[in-house]
């Protein structure tokens, strides 16, 4: 699926062992030649890298990553589109017959999740088939296994503390004309441009005073 880009679906982050949701978002993903990037799995990596223990997790491959390819569509609204789809597609076989409903590189790796029989004839699908591929495109399970090297981070947490600094002017507390602005402030967001917006204002309040 490298390169495949998925626009309108929504994720959900799950610690498999306490069976708890980590984070979710909506909006888009990109599968690469490592795995999954692109803005809710950056937004995501924010939160699971602070996860309480989750180096152990991600080693012992507890930490999951659902994918829902149709969040605008319920369970019972997808399996209607689906036996749309089948109806058209009727005497097609399987592997044949899903190019309305997914992307054409998603379509061999949902056949094999699916353990549908890729040269069954549609009409031979059964409603458990059917029904079991709904939730599959519901919840596309993939593993986690790790984060990708620091010197491709986009966005980085930690610096000089946001107690140590006097908001109105970027000066630090403790030591009288030291300035700081942008990432060495232990102060990060979402993707999305919120984080230069932080690196210009931090930078025009220090500057104003330091010109002052």
């Amino acid at each position: 699926m490298q390169g495949l880009s998925l626009k309108n679906i929504s994720i959900k982050l799950i610690d498999k062992v306490k069976n708890k949701k980590i984070y979710e978002d909506f909006g888009e993903m990109l599968f690469t030649h490592f795995g999954v990037t692109g803005p809710i799995i950056i937004s995501s990596s924010s939160h699971i890298i602070r996860y309480k223990n989750i180096d152990e997790l991600l080693k012992n491959r507890k930490i999951e990553l659902s994918i829902d390819l149709k969040p605008a569509l319920d369970e019972e609204k997808l399996d209607l589109r689906i036996r749309r789809d089948f109806e058209e597609a009727i005497n097609k076989k399987f592997k044949n017959s899903l190019d309305k409903l997914l992307p054409q590189k998603l379509i061999e790796p949902v056949i094999r999740l699916s353990q549908i029989e890729p040269e069954k004839k549609v009409n031979e699908i059964t409603k458990e088939e059917r029904e079991n591929l709904g939730k599959l495109i519901k919840n596309l399970k993939l593993t986690i296994s790790g984060f990708r090297p620091i010197d491709e981070a986009i966005i980085t947490a930690g610096g000089i503390s946001v107690k140590e600094i006097n908001p109105k002017t970027m000066e630090s507390k403790l030591i009288k004309g030291l300035y700081f602005a942008g990432e060495i402030i232990d102060v990060d967001a979402y993707t999305g441009g919120f984080n230069l917006q932080i690196a210009f204002s931090t930078g025009f309040v220090s500057g104003e005073d330091i010109n002052v």
